[in-house]
């Protein structure tokens, strides 16, 4: 489970942005929105969270960041890539400085009984730091599993039997964590927190239009879970009564039916339904992958092609499922932006100011009256995190 992400000097971000799943204990509504973190103590997590913001806030640099953090952490060890390693390929520091400063990540993962802290710092060339630490939850211990300074790497005492013979062998530019999750060592920690990050689903942007992911899953789903994906679609109104494809010179085509007013049933080929059906399969597919794995599930947009009450429904699959699967996802449509539907602690909001700099902050963070409109705040700039809009005109030819 997702405790907290942190990135520095990414993107837009130029000072630390804090996305932080932590339930604040305060609040006692909505409770049903809260995952427990272990049986040992009252700790929780929200189960979703939403970022709003303008165009060109830095909400989506949020979602890429995730992105480029993980895709450092898969591909440091293949680490040439278009004559790029992973650090210089996803370096994508602020940009409006005059002076290029090390960018960071950091991520807090709940792993079992323990909880995990593991970052790095980097620039094109180079891992300036690396750490990684375990909180036993039971105890509230921690300790060092690793720190990196440089070329140097000191590993804690749990690990240093297993690991500190391969520790000048590790290159300036890849991962502690990936080079020791290559080796079959006497220990699960590091296979443990590698996985945990790389298991999260990241969609990519433009998603709705992956084929890609229809083409790879959606038989598998068809062949051993049908049922469940036609009560979704069945639920979601979409129309469509039964779904079945056919493999043809290695390309596989998709026949949806729809039932007429006799009571038969028609084809219509996949592509045939609206953008909207074929983004809610998509959105089916990574929501099976999240829950069924209790995985974090990252969306940019969610609210793109959908309506309201779909975005709705597709949030309250992380709510009623017996699961410690989580949701994160940016969008622009604000009828969700309500007290009787979200917490405080799970809205967020990206902002930018006169020189590009993007902060990231919760609506917990302000002092909000019990029968406050949270969607009228916003939208009247009690919350900023709004474009603020100046007169324009067309001006007539002459």
């Amino acid at each position: 489970m997702l405790v907290q992400f942190s990135m520095k000097n990414v993107l837009s971000f130029k000072e630390e942005a804090v996305l932080d799943m932590t339930a604040v204990s305060a609040y006692k509504e909505h409770v049903e929105n809260l995952v427990d973190i272990s049986d040992k103590n009252n700790d929780r997590l929200v189960r979703a969270a939403a970022i709003y913001g303008a165009n060109a806030s830095g909400k989506s640099n949020i979602f890429l960041g995730m992105a480029a953090f993980q895709r450092i952490v898969v591909e440091s060890m293949n680490n040439i890539q278009d004559d790029k390693t992973a650090i210089e390929k996803y370096y994508i520091p602020y940009l409006f400085d005059d002076v290029k400063l090390n960018s960071e990540f950091q991520v807090i993962k709940i792993i079992g009984d323990y909880e995990y802290r593991y970052g790095f710092e980097y620039n094109d060339k180079c891992v300036a730091e690396e750490w990684l630490y375990r909180k036993n939850l039971n105890t509230n211990r921690t300790i060092p599993i690793f720190e990196r300074d440089g070329d140097n790497v000191e590993f804690g005492a749990s690990v240093k039997k297993y690991c500190e013979a391969y520790g000048n062998q590790i290159q300036p530019e890849t991962l502690v964590l990936s080079f020791m999750n290559k080796l079959k060592l006497r220990t699960d920690v590091f296979v443990d927190v590698y996985s945990s990050i790389t298991n999260d689903v990241v969609a990519s942007q433009g998603f709705s239009e992956d084929r890609k992911l229809l083409q790879v899953i959606l038989p598998s789903i068809i062949d051993h879970g049908k049922s469940e994906l036609l009560d979704f679609l069945s639920a979601i109104d979409v129309g469509i009564k039964d779904i079945k494809y056919d493999n043809n010179e290695n390309h596989t085509r998709f026949i949806t039916y729809h039932e007429g007013k006799n009571g038969n049933k028609y084809q219509l080929g996949l592509d045939g339904e609206s953008s909207g059906t074929i983004k809610s399969i998509i959105l089916f597919i990574h929501a099976k992958m999240a829950i069924n794995g209790e995985r974090l599930l990252f969306i940019d947009e969610l609210n793109d092609k959908l309506h309201p009450l779909l975005q709705k429904k597709f949030v309250d699959l992380f709510y009623g499922s017996n699961t410690k699967a989580q949701l994160v996802y940016t969008t622009h449509d604000t009828t969700l932006l309500d007290k009787h539907f979200f917490r405080r602690d799970q809205i967020w909001f990206a902002d930018k100011d006169e020189y590009g700099c993007s902060q990231l902050y919760a609506l917990s963070d302000f002092k909000v009256r019990s029968d406050a409109s949270f969607e009228k705040d916003y939208l009247a700039g009690v919350y900023g995190a709004i474009p603020v809009l100046k007169d324009f005109d067309f001006k007539k030819d002459e």
